[in-house]
């Protein structure tokens, strides 16, 4: 086991952070950042066509009769997250710097992650099926209610977005290509499963690419004379506390519900999870160049801590899951 592993560290945060500091040294001008914004477009299309091509109709039908769990994860992702945003406004700017706090409301208007939501939950024993199905439910629905809710909680804080326009660009530069990726898998999707170490590099190199032209940006606009150690630091702590907040009260929800564990485990894991690939290129979508690099660095930092704190979770469901299983068993024996 390597170091990363026993620390958990995601090893492409790791490559994030190295490109974060490349752009911060060598920031891309003129022609050549115009060069990169046209590349970047291109790959998120690409990025959102895999997406769609990835997405398997039966996975969604399979766990579409857990219409309960749906509902509190939805809730979780798309009501309890915003208002605990705007609960941050209490900390600004005294804790949180304006900035910082603008990244940490568009963070709270994201959908759910996919991959690492289904990851965690088939490790702990959970309901992969409801999982699948709710995590990609959002990720479709978060392509819509996003947009909506960047522009209701921005204007709550005195500023102006277009959500409008959003839309339209959202569904132009990444809900298209999602549902052209969708309609073509009966053609490409053998090619998809067969070579998804390609499709996965693919979708990081996309979101590196964004972070590495709005980064650019943000660096040439002044970002490190906005965001200092100390605002990294107090990122890193309310990460902390916003995630440990969810997971408690999904928790609780789903126990006070009467879901049983396995259920339970798809609520925990789903309901608490934000995406750092929907939300990096929909960031660049919804907001000018150069203040992406400021409105996703807590999402970044977010991103790690929630796959930090929530494989120790799954671990320890998993530990939870094997030995009811075998008290299950050892009972019918005697």
């Amino acid at each position: 086991m390597s170091w990363l592993q026993r620390l958990r560290i995601d090893p492409f945060l790791l490559i994030l952070v190295a490109v974060v500091i490349v752009a911060s040294l060598f920031p891309c001008e003129g022609r050549v950042k115009t060069g990169f914004e046209y590349l970047t477009t291109a790959a998120i299309a690409l990025l959102f066509f895999m997406h769609g091509a990835k997405l398997s109709r039966e996975a969604i039908i399979a766990g579409m009769g857990h219409w309960r769990l749906h509902v509190v994860v939805f809730l979780s992702t798309f009501v309890l997250f915003p208002l605990l945003g705007l609960a941050m406004n209490l900390l600004s700017p005294g804790i949180l710097t304006p900035t910082v706090y603008l990244g940490f409301l568009y963070l709270c208007a994201l959908p759910a992650t996919v991959q690492s939501a289904i990851a965690f939950t088939s490790v702990a024993g959970g309901n992969v099926a409801a999982a699948i199905c709710s995590a990609s439910a959002s990720s479709i629905l978060g392509v819509f209610l996003s947009p909506l809710l960047v522009g209701a909680l921005m204007h709550t804080q005195g500023g102006s977005t277009d959500i409008l326009h959003a839309i339209g660009s959202i569904i132009l530069q990444l809900m298209v290509p999602f549902i052209i990726g969708h309609l073509s898998r009966p053609l490409i999707g053998g090619w998809v499963q067969r070579h998804k170490k390609l499709v996965n590099i693919t979708d990081r190199s996309s979101i590196l690419l964004v972070v590495y032209t709005a980064f650019s940006a943000a660096v040439v606009e002044g970002i490190w004379h906005q965001i200092d150690g100390w605002s990294i630091l107090a990122i890193v702590v309310m990460s902390l506390v916003l995630l440990a907040v969810v997971l408690v009260v999904n928790t609780l929800a789903a126990r006070w519900l009467g879901f049983n564990t396995a259920d339970e485990i798809t609520i925990v894991f789903c309901g608490s999870k934000k995406s750092l690939a929907n939300g990096i290129p929909m960031a660049n979508v919804l907001f000018p160049t150069a203040a992406v690099g400021a409105m996703v660095l807590p999402l970044m930092i977010f991103h790690q801590i929630q796959l930090m704190v929530c494989a120790v979770l799954a671990a320890r469901y998993a530990r939870r899951t094997a030995a009811a299983e075998a008290k299950a068993v050892e009972r019918p024996a005697r």
